[in-house]
């Protein structure tokens, strides 16, 4: 029985394994988005057109209805659940354990497939991305 969890948040994904319940998690992969570190008005190259109001004189800006930050995040999550998907393909793991910053874990999670989603056996809405993995492991204490 292989275990992978996938710490992530909107710029790094680290892929853990263990073989077994109660090995030592290592790390097999990691996948990183430097977009996911830019600040929203970094992404963006000029400021917003402007339009006429549908009734009247006025005018105002138009805007998008994503961020270009959140819409990075989307683009990040989706390489991230295609790389756990061709892991699952491939028969790498059997459960899942997912750690992602609670606004990124919504989005990983909008685009896992539903096999992949009954491979996930928790999650936790925190970041720990940038920790060690011993760190991430005492996080795990009752499933690895």
């Amino acid at each position: 029985m292989s275990i992978w969890v996938v710490v992530a948040d909107s710029a790094k994904a680290r892929v853990l394994a263990a073989e077994k319940r109660g090995a030592k998690l290592s790390e097999v992969h990691t996948l990183e988005h430097g977009e996911g570190r830019l600040r929203e008005h970094d992404m963006t190259s000029d400021r917003p057109g402007r339009a006429f109001d549908s009734v009247g004189a006025g005018r105002h800006a138009m805007s998008s209805q994503v961020s270009p930050k959140k819409q990075e995040a989307i683009k990040f999550a989706k390489q991230v659940a295609d790389y756990l998907e061709s892991g699952r393909n491939s028969n790498s793991f059997d459960r899942l354990y997912v750690m992602a910053a609670p606004e990124f874990l919504g989005h990983l999670r909008d685009h896992f497939s539903d096999p992949l989603t009954q491979l996930v056996i928790a999650s936790i809405d925190k970041n720990y991305v940038d920790e060690g993995v011993d760190v991430i492991q005492a996080q795990l204490p009752d499933f690895l």
